[in-house]
């Protein structure tokens, strides 16, 4: 069974700058933001996570390149893009990660779409699928049974990420086409649990 999450004000804080080095324009947000430009933000330059976890995209309507932003500062785009495989120096809308769960997170990878084909349970990070074990460099579907996961393309985190949640329908990513609009491959190299 999966565990759902709910929202509740209050839990979450992040501060944005127009600028570069927290200058310049500057709001603060408890809830989504789902266009920036809607808040006289061309896009975030800068930002201060103060409280919960927050997921960042590249375009408005959460589209695009996925950031996940924990607690702490990002004093430009290479704060949070600078390990992706391609720089984005911008982000557009951004959302609160509601069942981030560090402790009770728990996460099913398949080799094959659909939830076919080999299969690990995992409940901790894990910088390095192949050191594990894991004998392909895709993973073809994910069942998150409680908790948000960051997957990345590479070893150590690194790479595009995609965020799984387990208050995403179901907690099921049957195929890579659901992990995000950004998602090209299944190339999943290393998972870890979004911090809160």
């Amino acid at each position: 069974m999966t565990h759902r999450c709910k929202r509740s004000s209050g839990l979450w804080k992040i501060v944005v700058w127009d600028e570069p080095f927290f200058e310049g324009k500057k709001h603060e947000f408890t809830t989504d933001c789902y266009s920036t430009p809607e808040h006289g933000f061309s896009t975030v330059r800068s930002c201060r996570v103060e409280s919960g976890a927050w997921a960042g995209f590249e375009h408005c309507g959460f589209q695009g390149q996925q950031f996940v932003l924990e607690r702490g500062d990002y004093p430009s785009w290479e704060a949070w893009s600078g390990s992706n495989a391609y720089h984005v120096d911008r982000m557009c809308s951004f959302r609160p990660i509601a069942c981030a769960d560090h402790g009770r997170s728990r996460l099913m990878l398949f080799e094959d779409e659909n939830f076919q084909g080999k299969r690990a349970e995992m409940s901790d990070d894990c910088p390095s699928l192949p050191a594990l074990g894991w004998g392909s460099s895709t993973v073809g579907s994910f069942l998150v049974r409680s908790g948000a996961w960051v997957c990345s393309q590479y070893p150590g985190y690194r790479g595009f990420q995609y965020l799984l949640e387990s208050d995403s329908p179901a907690g099921e990513y049957k195929h890579v086409r659901e992990l995000g609009s950004h998602a090209q491959t299944g190339q999943v190299q290393s998972i870890r649990r979004v911090q809160q």
